[in-house]
């Protein structure tokens, strides 16, 4: 006895079983991946936020050693305008001899400059040291402060596709345990187009392995 073809309705439900078993397989695969790079970029952001607070710690060092340098500037300094006041040359010759080399770099452009200027302090030459490591060390804690929230925010767009994803499973699972045909191929569609959907926009995503 020969095989006869199917009937049309059973191949029709035939192609929605495949359909719908490779769209739970595929989004499958699809969920636990963004779940992985949600985890990635979580972990990211902790290290980011970690060089953050270790880089404002070392500016703190650095600011600190900066203020230090500056105080001793300005108590020889002082001392120094006293002698220079007072007509103490052997003084004045003393306390020159124990400027900062920073210091000295700026009282030597304030005095060629015709001390014109408020003091060696207010001469761009002045830059206690610490003070730049500071400034950079700052910057780098912002730098990182920002990747920190980039990260977080990468992290919670793999989340929010994770949902989005989940909603294609539920969906697609719905579908199976309708017996007409139509709303089977009503529910099987709607997964079908979130799923592009969520592909769409994860293929827009920046991958961390």
């Amino acid at each position: 006895m020969e095989d006869r073809p199917a009937p049309a309705h059973d191949r029709k439900y035939g192609v929605l079983e495949v359909s719908t078993v490779l769209l739970l397989s595929i989004t499958a695969v699809i969920t636990a991946w963004c779940g992985f790079e949600a985890s990635k970029w979580g972990g990211e952001m902790s290290i980011a936020f970690s060089q953050a607070s270790s880089a404002r710690v070392q500016a703190a060092s650095a600011e600190s050693t900066a203020q230090a340098a500056r105080q001793y500037d300005l108590t020889i300094y002082t001392e120094w305008v006293l002698a220079e006041r007072e007509g103490q040359d052997d003084l004045v010759e003393f306390i020159e001899a124990r400027f900062t080399p920073e210091f000295a770099a700026a009282f030597d452009a304030w005095d060629d400059a015709g001390r014109e200027a408020d003091g060696p302090f207010a001469m761009d030459e002045y830059a206690p040291p610490g003070e730049s490591e500071a400034v950079e060390l700052n910057d780098r804690a912002d730098e990182k402060f920002d990747e920190a929230l980039r990260n977080n925010q990468r992290g919670d767009d793999y989340s929010l596709l994770t949902v989005l994803f989940a909603l294609v499973l539920f969906f697609a699972a719905l579908s199976q345990n309708q017996r007409a045909r139509w709303r089977r191929t009503v529910f099987l569609s709607l997964s079908g187009v979130l799923a592009v959907v969520g592909i769409v926009v994860l293929a827009t995503f920046p991958i961390k392995i």
